[in-house]
C-alpha cells in the first residue's frame, strides 16, 4: 500500500487531515549525532501531547469545525453557525470574516445605544422576525477581521507579571510608547483575581475557555455555563421570547462530560506555534528592531513552569511577536469602548503567521495584492497619531534594500522549512529547489537556500537532505522503487539520473507504479493507484495528479518488475 503520511498523532481518528509531521531527523553518518526537529505546521498539534491529549486536540477540531444547529442552541441571533467559518486561514488561524460593531459617539466617548448591553452586532438570525439591525440614530459603525487563535495554550500560559513587567503607562523611558495591562476577570471565575487580557482586538479575555465561552454566545447564540444569558436582538426580551425556543443553558455535556466550549478550548489550546523559517532570523529584524517595532511588537517570552500545566505548554520558549498590552493607536484605534479599553486602544496583535494574513490589521485596510504591498499599507498606517506613528515613519524613511529586508523577515512568520516555491507545501516543485541548494552546499538566512538549512549552520548538506526527505507531502517523498531502503528523491538528489523528471531514478523505469515495492506491478498496486485517483499519491508521470496516464503506465507494465 502507499505509505503513510500521516503522523502517529494523527492517525487516531479517520477524520483528520494529513499534516506536516513533528518528528526528531537522525541522520546516517557522518551526521548520526545531529538530531534536528521540524517545526509544526501551522494548524497542527503541539510537539509533546499525549495521546489523550491529542485526542482531545482532535475531538476540538471536529467540534470547531461543526456547525451548531439551531434546534443545538444556535441563534435566534449570531454571526455564524461554527468555529471555522471565521478561523480559516489554517483552520484555528486568521480569517476574512469581519464582524461589526456600532453604538454612538458622544463628545468624543463611546455610548452603547439605550436598551443595548453590547456593542457587537450579530448579522444574522434563524428567521427575519429574531433579525437584529443597526439603528439609525448609531453614528458609531466599525469592522474587526477576525484574529487567530493558533497556540492559544502557549499564550495563555504567559504568566501576567511577565506581560504587566513591560507596561509602561505613564512613557517614563519617554520612547512614545506606553501600554497597558487590560485586566480582566475570567468568564469561569468572575469573582476571582484580576488576569491579564490578552486574547481579542482589546485585550479583553485572558483564557482560552473564557474567550471560547464568550464567542460561542456572542457569535453563534450558544449560551453556556459562562455565559448563560441570550443575547436579546437590540435590546429588545420581547422579540427574544419569541425567537428563543431552547432553554438556556443550551451548551450541553457530551457523553464525555465535556461542553462543547470545553471541546473547542481543547483544540485552540493545544494548536501549535506556527513555523518561522529560518528559525535564527533575518538581517531584516535587525530593521525591524531599529525602526522600533519591536517596542510593541516582542518577540521572545516563556510559559510558566507551574505543574499544573501539561508538559507541552510548561516552560516553552515562545516567539509570537506581541507584548499584549493596550496601546493609543491614535486614528488607527476603532472607536469602541470596551471594557477598560478606550476608543483610541488596541491590543498589538501576534505576529506569527503573519505571512498567510490577508486582509491585515483590524480594520481590514490592508487586503489583497502581495504580502509585500499588504505589509507597506499596514506598516504606514500605523502613523501619522498615536504609538505607531514613529516607527511608521521610520519605515517610509528607509532604502528601497532595508525595506526589502524588513519585508522578507516578516515573510518568514509563518513559512515552513524547505518551502523554497513557496506555496505553503513542501511537494515536487520545492524539490529541484532544493536540489540546487544541495549542489551549493551552503546558505545564509537572507537567501532562499536558507529556508533550507534545518540546522541553521549554514551549511546545505546531509542533515537537510533527510529532513527535506522528512517534510516532504506525498507518497513520492517515501516511494522506493528498487526497495533498497533508500527512497527515489535521496538517490536523485545524491546523483541518480531522472532525465524525464518523474522522481524516478531512470534505472528504475522497469518499476514505475509498482506502489508497494514489492517488485510486482499487479491487483494491489491497482487498488492503491485507484484509491489515490486524483491526487499526486500514486503519480508516476510527475504532472502532479494520478489519472488515466498513471493507470495506463500500470497496465502497460503488469507483472513482475525484474
Amino acid at each position: 500500500m502507499l505509505p503513510d503520511t500521516l503522523t502517529t498523532q494523527s492517525k487516531a481518528r479517520s477524520m483528520r487531515p494529513t499534516m506536516l509531521p513533528v518528528v526528531t531527523l537522525l541522520a546516517v553518518a557522518p551526521f548520526a549525532n545531529a538530531q534536528v526537529a521540524l517545526q509544526p505546521k501551522a494548524g497542527a498539534p503541539l510537539d509533546g501531547l499525549t495521546p489523550a491529549q491529542l485526542e482531545l486536540f482532535w475531538a476540538g477540531h471536529e467540534a470547531y469545525s461543526t456547525p451548531v444547529t439551531i434546534a443545538g442552541g444556535l441563534g435566534p441571533i449570531m454571526n455564524k453557525s461554527n468555529c471555522v467559518s471565521c478561523h480559516t486561514n489554517p483552520i484555528g488561524g486568521w480569517g476574512s470574516i469581519a464582524v461589526h460593531h456600532y453604538g454612538i459617539e458622544d463628545k468624543g466617548e463611546f455610548m452603547l445605544l439605550p436598551g443595548e448591553t453590547q456593542s457587537l452586532l450579530q448579522s444574522l438570525a434563524i428567521s427575519p422576525g429574531c433579525a437584529e439591525v443597526v439603528p439609525p440614530e448609531a453614528t458609531v459603525f466599525v469592522q474587526r477581521i477576525t484574529n487567530s487563535s493558533l497556540a492559544f495554550g502557549l499564550i495563555e500560559a504567559i504568566p501576567d507579571a511577565a506581560i504587566a513587567a513591560n507596561a509602561d503607562g505613564t512613557d517614563s523611558n519617554g520612547d512614545g510608547i506606553s501600554g497597558r495591562v487590560h485586566w480582566v476577570h475570567l468568564l469561569e471565575d468572575p469573582t476571582g483575581p484580576l488576569r491579564a487580557g490578552r486574547f481579542g482586538w482589546k485585550a479583553q479575555v485572558a483564557s482560552t475557555l473564557s474567550f471560547s465561552g464568550d464567542a460561542s454566545r456572542n457569535e453563534m447564540g450558544l449560551t453556556n455555563d459562562l455565559v448563560p444569558v441570550e443575547n436579546a436582538p437590540n435590546g429588545n426580551t420581547a422579540i427574544l421570547t419569541q425567537c428563543d425556543a431552547v432553554a438556556d443553558p443550551e451548551d450541553a455535556p457530551d457523553s464525555e462530560g465535556f461542553r462543547f466550549i470545553d471541546r473547542v478550548t481543547h483544540f485552540q489550546r493545544y494548536l501549535a506555534q506556527p513555523p518561522q523559517t529560518p528559525k535564527s532570523g533575518m538581517t531584516g529584524e535587525a530593521v525591524f528592531n531599529a525602526i522600533g517595532c519591536n517596542a510593541c511588537h516582542v518577540r521572545d517570552w516563556t510559559t510558566s513552569d507551574s505543574p499544573s500545566l501539561e508538559t507541552a505548554i510548561r516552560n516553552m520558549a515562545i516567539k509570537p511577536y506581541s507584548d499584549f498590552l493596550l496601546h493609543n493607536m491614535g486614528g488607527l484605534g476603532d472607536g469602541v469602548q470596551q471594557g477598560d479599553a478606550d476608543e483610541s486602544e488596541m491590543r498589538t496583535p501576534v505576529l506569527w503567521n503573519l505571512r498567510t494574513r490577508d486582509p491585515m490589521l483590524h480594520t481590514g485596510a490592508a487586503a489583497g495584492g502581495t504580502f509585500a504591498t499588504r505589509v507597506t499599507k499596514a506598516i504606514e498606517l500605523h502613523g501619522p497619531f498615536g504609538e505607531g506613528a514613529a516607527s511608521a515613519a521610520a519605515f517610509m524613511a528607509l532604502g528601497g534594500t532595508q525595506k526589502a529586508q524588513l519585508i522578507s523577515f516578516l515573510g518568514s512568520l509563518g513559512k515552513l522549512e524547505f518551502d523554497l516555491e513557496p506555496d505553503h507545501l513542501v511537494d515536487s516543485l520545492d524539490f529541484p529547489l532544493f536540489q540546487a541548494c544541495f549542489a551549493t552546499g551552503s546558505a545564509s538566512p537572507d537567501t532562499n537556500c536558507g529556508v533550507a538549512d534545518i540546522n541553521q549552520d549554514g551549511l546545505i548538506n546531509m542533515v537537510d537532505a533527510h529532513a527535506f526527505m522528512q517534510a516532504y507531502e506525498g507518497a513520492q517523498g517515501t516511494a522506493d522503487c528498487d526497495g533498497d531502503g533508500q527512497s527515489d528523491l535521496m538517490e536523485i538528489l545524491l546523483g541518480a539520473p531522472d532525465l524525464d523528471g518523474n522522481l524516478t531514478p531512470d534505472d528504475c523505469v522497469g518499476c514505475v507504479a509498482d506502489f508497494n515495492a514489492d517488485g510486482q506491478r499487479n491487483g494491489a498496486d491497482l487498488a492503491i493507484l485507484l484509491a489515490a485517483w486524483g491526487t499526486d499519491q500514486a503519480d508516476t508521470n510527475g504532472d502532479g495528479v494520478t489519472n488515466g496516464v498513471d493507470l495506463g503506465t500500470l497496465l502497460a507494465g503488469w507483472g513482475s518488475c525484474g
